[in-house]
Formats: structure tokens, C-alpha cells, sequence
């Protein structure tokens, strides 16, 4: 027997399911407690963030609590796995697309034309003293820590709740799920593009699966029907408009699955050698709808069994 619960945090729908339903409460609890702290560490949206902090004195090293400069090296190890393709140094380059305050904010006002940037200041640039807390970004740069934040957050998640409860643990936050533990029976995941899309189905005992998308979070740019989406392709500091606008990726964990599944919306046909060497199973829509199916995708609609 499972039990599950979902919520909405994070401008996204999160789900947690445990095959122990005694332990519902304190699971949705410790999870609740960890995206507060994450939140509190690294959103972009609050002024009181640490993460804000860090973007308002870029220049200067700032100290910061051991968790920012947790979910920073991971985002740095994500931008060297991935080429540069999903690089924190995004940060100016989302918010001159319009993507300055909440989805559902932004997508209610009148379009704004976005403003132009240019290639992004780069990951090598970040510094970190991991010895004394410290976190700095060069002067013009912004962190943006959304594509490996909720990532690492579902995969802590996970870890943690099944090890303290003993059961096996599934986490969702935004597309980015998480399985730890051994369920009797495979869980049951529907990959779609969109919440209430169709999708297929897909059974999934271990490890990470997340889906990457331009189609979701985008809002109007004019009155023409044209739209800005907040996947940045860092070569260029626009939204990407590559071949593909989604990514779903299965991998050990969910940051290493976000980590390709960001990459290739972002870069498209650059970051597609990478993947393919990494022989993750993936699933990629086209602009076109064509859909292609890497690394062993199953056929049978099953991965990671």
C-alpha cells in the first residue's frame, strides 16, 4: 500500500509518495522544512535570500551558509558535466527576458519587449571558498540557481525520508522526481510535456527522471503571439530556440538526469554527444513534434526497472 500527497511550492506542483502510509505526515513534513531552507538559501524571488544577497555584492565574496554553498558546487559540477550548457551564471540573461517575479505574475502583465544581452559571464567565474562559507560572482553576473536547485532538492529529499523512515521514497517538485528505496511494485510515472498532456507511461524503480521544457513556463514578449521561455542558451544569452523544446532523461540521480535534460533544450545539438556518451535513456520532442528516443528509452514504456 502507498500513500501520496501533492501540494503546490515553487510556482510548481510537488508530489511525495511513500509505500509506509504511517509515515505521510512526517515525510510531507521534512520535506516541507527542507524546500523552506532551500528557499531561504537560494531563491532569486526574495530579496532576503542569501542567493539575492550574493547577486546585490557581485564583486566581492560573501559569506553564506554551508547549504548555498552546497547547491552552488553543484551547479558548477552541473555546468562542467554539461559543457557549459547549463551554466549559473544566467542570472541577468533571465531576468532581461522578463522572467523578474513570479510565472503567473509575469505571464498576467502587459508584454514586455525583451532586452538584449549577449553570451553570459560564464561558470569558471564563480568563485568559492568552501572552507570559510563564501561565495562571490564576478561584478555584471547574477547566479541563477533554478535548474539543479529543485533537482538536488528532490534527490536530498528522497534520500533522506527513506533512510529515516524506512520505506521507499518518491519525490516530484516541478518535473524533477526522485525514487530511493525498493517499492514492491515500480512506480508508475506519466511523462508529458504539460501537467494533464498526453504523455506514456513509464515505470520507474530507482534514480532520476526529469523533464526539461520551453513550453511551460514562457509568457507574452508583444501582441504577435511571440513568447520568451526562461531556458537560457548560454552562447547566446537569449531563450533557447533549438531542435528540441523537451527533454525528459532517466540517470542515477535527478541532478545528473536535470543536468541532460536542461542541456539539450538549451544548446540543442551541442549537448547531444554528451548525452549520447553518458547512455542515459532519453525521450526529446522536437519543435516539430518529431520524437526521438535515445540510449535504450523503452520501448515497452519501462526504465530503470
Amino acid at each position: 500500500m502507498t500513500a501520496g500527497r501533492t501540494w503546490s511550492a515553487w510556482s510548481c506542483t510537488v508530489r511525495l509518495t511513500v509505500d509506509d502510509p504511517s509515515v505521510l505526515d512526517p515525510a510531507a513534513a521534512g520535506l516541507t522544512a527542507l524546500m523552506d531552507r532551500v528557499d531561504k538559501a537560494a531563491s532569486r524571488f526574495r530579496r532576503d535570500s542569501e542567493l539575492s544577497t550574493v547577486n546585490a555584492r557581485a564583486g566581492s565574496m560573501v559569506p553564506v551558509t554551508r547549504l548555498l554553498v552546497d547547491l552552488v558546487d553543484v551547479a558548477l559540477v552541473a555546468a562542467s558535466n554539461s559543457g557549459g550548457a547549463v551554466d549559473p551564471t544566467v542570472g541577468a540573461a533571465v531576468l532581461a527576458a522578463g522572467y523578474d517575479d513570479d510565472i503567473e505574475t509575469v505571464r498576467r502583465r502587459s508584454p514586455q519587449a525583451r532586452l538584449q544581452t549577449g553570451p553570459v559571464p560564464g561558470w569558471q567565474r564563480v568563485r568559492i571558498n568552501r572552507q570559510l562559507a563564501m561565495v562571490g560572482v564576478p561584478k555584471g553576473a547574477a547566479l541563477d540557481l533554478g535548474a539543479t536547485a529543485k533537482a538536488w532538492t528532490a534527490d536530498r529529499a528522497a534520500l533522506v525520508l527513506s533512510g529515516r523512515y524506512g520505506c521507499a521514497v518518491l519525490v516530484e517538485i516541478g518535473g524533477d522526481l526522485r525514487a530511493v528505496g525498493d517499492p514492491v511494485e515500480p512506480w508508475v510515472i506519466d511523462v508529458a510535456e504539460r501537467a494533464g498532456d498526453p504523455g506514456v507511461a513509464v515505470t520507474l524503480s530507482h534514480g532520476g527522471l526529469t523533464t526539461s521544457t520551453s513550453t511551460v513556463r514562457r509568457w507574452p514578449v508583444d501582441g504577435d503571439g511571440h513568447y520568451a521561455h526562461h531556458v537560457i542558451d548560454p552562447r547566446t544569452g537569449e531563450p533557447a530556440n533549438g531542435p528540441w523544446r523537451t527533454a525528459t532523461v532517466w540517470a542515477p540521480t535527478a541532478v545528473r538526469a536535470n543536468t541532460f535534460s536542461t542541456a539539450i533544450v538549451a544548446t540543442g545539438e551541442a549537448a547531444l554527444g554528451r548525452l549520447k556518451l553518458a547512455g542515459h535513456p532519453a525521450r526529446l520532442i522536437g519543435a516539430d513534434d518529431d520524437v526521438t528516443e535515445l540510449s535504450g528509452w523503452p520501448a515497452d514504456r519501462r526504465v530503470a526497472s
